[in-house]
């Protein structure tokens, strides 16, 4: 893959990133293309024979951008009481790599991300860490999300809910 093109996919993540980082939703929503699937199948624990440890008949979310949409517009309404008050949350995305997609205009990115947060209290924290692979489109001189699979490195989670984007 071509540095500048590596460097300018890198650079969306970055600002896709700050902008969850940000709360600022309705510009991340506007990354998404229209038919993304945005999936976080389980992780299982096997032995060492051998298989898969992804287990993609169950998943913690599988969302459609419509989905998506009603849980970014429910975080701003009094029933929201698991962001109130609103987390403190960084997302970070590292090895990003990027090969030629299927389909013209679209790139297969893998990268590893680290997505950690607080609430009110500052002695405690949560995170989530693992490997996303994704479909990005290039579309009308931008980039968007065609399709998120997401593959926490642990197969309990620690996190309290799943209120976050990853």
């Amino acid at each position: 893959m071509n540095a500048e093109l590596q460097f300018e996919i890198t650079q969306f993540l970055n600002l896709e990133a700050y902008l969850l980082d940000h709360r600022d939703y309705d510009k991340w929503l506007n990354l998404l293309a229209d038919d993304i699937r945005y999936v976080m199948p389980m992780r299982v624990t096997v032995d060492r024979k051998g298989g898969s440890n992804i287990n993609d008949e169950m998943t913690y979310f599988d969302e459609k951008k419509a989905d998506i949409t009603m849980r970014v517009e429910r975080l701003f309404t009094k029933s929201a009481w698991v962001d109130n008050p609103a987390t403190r949350q960084r997302h970070y995305v590292s090895n990003v790599m990027v090969t030629e997609g299927s389909r013209e205009n679209e790139y297969h990115v893998r990268s590893y991300f680290l997505y950690k947060r607080s609430r009110s209290s500052d002695l405690e924290t949560e995170e989530i860490f693992g490997e996303r692979e994704d479909i990005l489109r290039r579309k009308d001189g931008g980039w968007k999300i065609a399709s998120r699979r997401i593959y926490a490195d642990q197969s309990v989670l620690t996190v309290k809910n799943l209120a976050m984007f990853l």
